[in-house]
């Protein structure tokens, strides 16, 4: 995908094929557009239920990592991808002596209900090589609920909205860009 270079944007190469613009925001975060983040699906759809996903990750090559979450939920049957946001890189909260997190935002459409998505949510994660150790500890994939439909949910094991979602930069930003 091609985009037009605006100013205060600059590009430079990755170890994969294309082109990346990078848009610094401050001195801790960073925006990249790389197909596909952000990404538009314009088909029209069936499946009942729109989830909004934050992803995150700061463990080996997360862009790269990223992509292949999109190539393998866009073989989902399960899921059709709506659309996503930029990457922002920031630095992560909690735990802080770790590395910056590349976080974005995805819409996706799904038949499962809440309980069955977030499953699927973990399995997937697992698949990307997930390990739980510790409370905010690095990791190579977190995929969270934001949103479910309109719904409110709140359990044990799963809260929705994402509780303090809209008092993350790791979610704010990228779903202000969608």
């Amino acid at each position: 995908m091609n985009f037009e270079l605006k100013r205060g944007w600059e590009t430079r190469d990755e170890e994969w094929d294309g082109e990346a613009m990078r848009k610094v925001l401050g001195d801790d975060l960073e925006l990249y557009y790389e197909y596909p983040y952000p990404f538009i699906n314009r088909k029209k759809f069936d499946k009942r239920h729109i989830v909004t996903v934050g992803i995150g990750g700061n463990i080996g090559n997360v862009k790269r990592r990223f992509k292949k979450l999109f190539l393998y939920l866009q073989k989902n049957r399960s899921v059709d991808i709506i659309k996503t946001s930029p990457i922002l890189k920031n630095p992560p909260f909690g735990f802080v002596q770790q590395n910056d997190f590349l976080n974005a935002v995805m819409v996706l459409r799904t038949d499962m209900y809440p309980k069955e998505f977030l499953k699927f949510a973990l399995h997937t994660e697992k698949i990307f090589a997930r390990k739980r150790s510790f409370k905010n500890a690095p990791r190579t994939l977190d995929i969270d609920i934001i949103f479910f439909d309109k719904m409110a949910v709140n359990k044990k094991d799963l809260q929705i909205p994402h509780p303090k979602w809209n008092q993350r930069i790791s979610v704010t930003i990228p779903l202000s860009l969608i």
